[in-house]
């Protein structure tokens, strides 16, 4: 099945071709593919911003009203990396990637970073191609929320959960540091440790530092919850 198909079965219209392939176009495999030049990272932007704001107003629709904090935080938990990962294998998204055969043999056709950034690229080639109502649909197809009830269950924001934690224990403030930043500058890696009163309590690694911050976020919050 490719990409077209998927988009026909799901009868989501599109036109420009080469855009949506390009969503799926990873950096490793223009580098083998020199005669490509367009690949997810440009799409990838916008697809973040679109993201945020469908998210944003199906969350000010929503009855009761929620304040501008609850919806921050839901927000957060519905455009983070684990949840981007969950919406890509659910859609089974990742059989459409365009990877280079080192990128391949290493596994990144699982890779969370890779299929996170590969969701938000989608989402822009569909918006970039067809506009709004294509991105709606699609993610319609995999959130799913009239109250804030059915948020709840929702991927966890472990920065906000590992926040709450912290001062309900009384042990000061978090603080987020880059322990490395690794890679090109068109697809960084960067980890990054969490610190509380100079003691280390967790690192994660991501492709970007919100995306590292909230794995190390997952990492503390499960080491100290134990």
């Amino acid at each position: 099945m490719t990409i077209y198909n998927w988009l026909d079965k799901n009868d989501i219209p599109y036109q420009d071709k080469d855009l949506i392939i390009d969503g799926f176009t990873h950096t490793s495999y223009i580098n083998e593919n020199p005669h490509i030049e367009s690949q997810y990272e440009r799409l990838e932007f916008i697809g973040d911003s679109v993201l945020q704001l469908w998210v944003s107003n199906r969350l000010f629709m929503l009855e009761p009203k929620l304040n501008e904090g609850e919806m921050t935080t839901y927000r957060a938990s519905i455009v983070c990396e684990e949840a981007l990962v969950s919406y890509a294998k659910k859609l089974k998204l990742n059989q459409f990637l365009r990877l280079g055969t080192g990128e391949e043999r290493t596994g990144g056709r699982s890779r969370d970073s890779i299929l996170a950034d590969m969701m938000e690229a989608f989402l822009g080639a569909l918006y970039v191609d067809t506009g709004y109502a294509s991105v709606d649909k699609v993610l319609n197809m995999v959130i799913e929320f009239n109250s804030e009830a059915e948020i709840r269950p929702a991927i966890i924001d472990y920065k906000t959960k590992l926040q709450e934690y912290i001062q309900s224990d009384v042990r000061g403030s978090l603080v987020y540091e880059v322990v490395s930043m690794s890679g090109p500058s068109n697809n960084p890696e960067f980890t990054i440790q969490v610190v509380n009163e100079g003691i280390n309590l967790g690192r994660g690694v991501g492709s970007s530092k919100k995306r590292a911050e909230q794995n190390a976020a997952k990492d503390a919050f499960l080491k100290l919850v134990k």
